[in-house]
């Protein structure tokens, strides 16, 4: 699995909660999606992470159009736990029923036109941890039958990831960390269990890409940003100014030998820990070039992390 795996939320296009919160990243050409993963593919990327309720199906249908006779080269991580109906492409809701992950995982193999999920991850984050261990039981089954690989929790809750950690075809935490929102007790469970740490809103959701300036379109999430989306203004006008200012204080550092400021941001992800595999999201080949030019540059230095460190005051 490479180092760095791209995040398939925004190329699954637009949906919404029964409140008409957006929960997508607008409007979307499947097209360029499809583009944007063959090249990802030619400069080296094999780790493709999706959810069944990314665009309510979309999502996982185009990311298994674009891969095509290419499957066997990658490792695809999807999600269960949201209930959706395609037709209006809205979350009507989550069941975290044993009977309901078998439902959706066949479904998400014939979305994905696969025989296999090598890493299929809980998706509802707060859920009951006695629960979450029965389905871990599940995820077991899913692994004798051949239906999946391996499995995890996408939480940023150390305590309910360690159940599912305890189970042993169990490889990954997802979590939230980016070099503005560290998670020390989730990467130093993951170092201590030797699990991958994978990482979304690695780019701070556009804030640490240095463009994520001006109003955003109705259909974005960051237009109206659910209480766990910190860094946007309620009203949609675009960034909070004092995000801004952080992200303009590391700019420097950011930006070192010839880096744009997202290849920094997933520079400092690597430098934090060995086990870290960033998973930015990418809605055209311009971003997926982007994205997968920082392989070549590395991670950051201690040095740099570390002063990092300092202008953030941790």
């Amino acid at each position: 699995m490479s180092a760095l795996g791209f995040g398939c939320w925004a190329i699954g296009g637009e949906h919404r909660a029964a409140d008409g919160q957006p929960l997508g990243w607008g409007r979307v050409d499947d097209e360029e999606s499809v583009r944007a993963v063959h090249r990802a593919l030619d400069l080296g990327v094999t780790f493709f992470d999706t959810a069944d309720c990314y665009g309510t199906g979309h999502g996982e249908r185009i990311l298994g159009r674009a891969l095509g006779t290419r499957r066997d080269d990658v490792v695809v991580a999807t999600k269960w736990g949201n209930v959706f109906d395609p037709d209006t492409r809205t979350l009507t809701g989550t069941d975290d029923t044993p009977e309901y992950a078998r439902r959706a995982l066949t479904a998400s193999l014939r979305r994905l036109g696969t025989d296999h999920v090598d890493l299929y991850q809980f998706h509802l984050s707060d859920a009951d941890p006695v629960r979450a261990a029965e389905l871990r039981d599940v995820c077991e089954e899913f692994v004798r039958e051949g239906l999946v690989r391996a499995y995890g929790w996408s939480t940023d809750d150390p305590a309910r990831a360690a159940v599912f950690a305890a189970g042993p075809h169990a490889t990954a935490v997802q979590h939230r960390l980016n070099v503005l929102q560290d998670a020390p007790e989730l990467v130093e469970l993951c170092e201590r269990l030797e699990l991958a740490s994978v990482n979304r809103s690695p780019l701070a959701m556009g804030l640490l890409t240095g463009t994520r300036r001006g109003p955003l379109e109705p259909g974005d999430i960051r237009s109206r940003p659910p209480a766990w989306l910190p860094g946007f203004e309620d009203d949609g006008s675009g960034a909070d100014p004092r995000w801004l200012e952080r992200v303009e204080a590391l700019r420097e550092i950011l930006t070192s030998d010839g880096r744009t400021p997202a290849q920094g941001a997933l520079a400092w992800l690597w430098a934090r820990s060995p086990r870290t595999v960033p998973i930015p999201g990418f809605r055209t080949v311009a971003q997926a070039e982007q994205n997968a030019g920082a392989i070549a540059k590395g991670p950051l230095t201690a040095a740099q992390s570390a002063e990092i460190d300092r202008l953030l005051g941790r």
